[in-house]
């Protein structure tokens, strides 16, 4: 079926039929999994990329002359101007392809010294939240995660880089909670998926409608629960808190490299540890690694210098039970090959890796007394948090993963 795609996309380019060629792009993007398009023209021709499990890959080439024209086309189908070519625009599509799939399209155009730059990145709107096991979310991190959730105030942070499936964390968090006694409001930049149930409003800067004023506002209408899309600024972490401690549950993300800085990012903006103390509940810090396809994966060969810096990671963890002790002794790791299921790229969907600091007692003494990250995370870890590392590792043991995926997103521990 794919092949199909690929050829019908190469004989509109030949053709020259460009609305054809946009709409089977887009449709082609759909059937890969894809979460972006990317069209860069170059000095002799313009390519096509598509971003598939975090990764780009490229698709097809297409002659410069053809340009201009599938900018006029992609930016008529978003409502951008078509004249203006010297200044980046953003702007959103509705699409439905052919086999009746409905999307909705970011559009992002910027100029560059061959033409216009397009991104667009996907919304599948028939795509469902998967539950919080699903994403990856297991033992003690799982049921720390619960429990945070029956809080009835508190805040619940998320972080980890763009891309990363925050967001989709956060709506999984939100699902299991929206029953028909609640009131849910959400605040978003942009609004990512449409969930029944909650009531979500997207922010425009422009006309200074921002997080901060749209927490003020989310207050003034009677919730129980508030996600407020990120807090950038001493502004919006002061609401969000204000609103914590006036007996509401808050959910938000921040951009960090691991759960613990979370603190320490907070502190610099400039709130105050003793509030931190009373309002946070757990944070979550978050990556996607690709899974590694079933069907062609096979053993690998670990080198003694990787072994012992796993051996080391595994020997911080202090929880029991979170993995098979047979497995942890085996120490059997798995490498992508690439077949005909996969494309040949040996991995297949995603999986996240989490690392869950739940609050307790002990954690807020040292935050309250301005103790060190180090500190703070060895405390965090004797609590029962696992690692980004380690958590990579177990799925790695369990044949979700690869080592390479591994720490292609989490930090080598010392």
């Amino acid at each position: 079926m794919n092949e199909d795609k690929q050829k019908q996309l190469e004989d509109s380019i030949l053709a020259a039929n460009i609305p054809q060629m946009v709409l089977v792009a887009i449709s082609y993007a759909l059937d890969l999994r894809s979460s972006d398009i990317h069209i860069e023209p170059e000095q002799h021709y313009v390519r096509i990329r598509y971003r598939v499990d975090g990764v780009l890959r490229k698709i097809v080439e297409y002659p410069t002359n053809l340009h201009p024209a599938v900018v006029s086309r992609i930016k008529i189908m978003s409502n951008l101007k078509i004249d203006e070519q010297r200044l980046p625009q953003d702007g959103r599509a509705d699409v439905t392809t052919k086999d009746g799939r409905a999307m909705d399209l970011r559009v992002s155009t910027l100029p560059t010294v061959n033409g216009e730059k397009i991104v667009m990145r996907i919304q599948d709107k028939s795509r469902k939240i998967p539950d919080l096991q699903e994403l990856g979310i297991t033992g003690v991190s799982l049921k720390n995660l619960e429990a945070a959730l029956k809080s009835p105030n508190g805040i619940i942070i998320n972080t980890g880089p763009t891309g990363s499936g925050k967001t989709t964390t956060l709506y999984s968090c939100l699902t299991k909670l929206n029953t028909i006694e609640v009131n849910i409001l959400t605040i978003e930049d942009p609004v990512e998926i449409q969930l029944d149930g909650l009531n979500q409003s997207q922010v425009h800067h422009d006309i200074d409608y921002d997080f901060a004023s749209g927490m003020r506002t989310a207050l003034r209408q009677d919730p129980n629960i508030i996600m407020v899309g990120e807090i950038r600024d001493k502004e919006t972490a002061n609401t969000a808190i204000e609103a914590s401690l006036t007996g509401h549950l808050v959910f938000s993300t921040l951009h960090t490299n691991s759960a613990v800085e979370s603190i320490t990012r907070l502190v610099n903006m400039g709130v105050e540890p003793y509030l931190l103390n009373s309002t946070i509940e757990l944070i979550i810090a978050q990556r996607l690694v690709r899974r590694v396809c079933q069907k062609c994966k096979k053993p690998a060969q670990t080198s003694p210098e990787l072994l012992e810096l796993v051996k080391r990671a595994m020997g911080r963890l202090k929880v029991e039970g979170e993995i098979d002790a047979a497995l942890l002794q085996g120490m059997q790791f798995y490498e992508a090959v690439g077949c005909a299921e996969c494309g040949n790229v040996g991995y297949v969907g995603r999986v996240g890796l989490y690392e869950v600091f739940r609050m307790n007692n002990e954690l807020r003494r040292l935050i309250g007394s301005s103790a060190n990250i180090l500190d703070i995370e060895e405390a965090a870890l004797k609590n029962g948090m696992v690692t980004l590392e380690q958590a990579g590792i177990i799925k790695a043991l369990q044949g979700m993963t690869t080592l390479d995926e591994v720490y292609r997103v989490a930090r080598k521990s010392d």
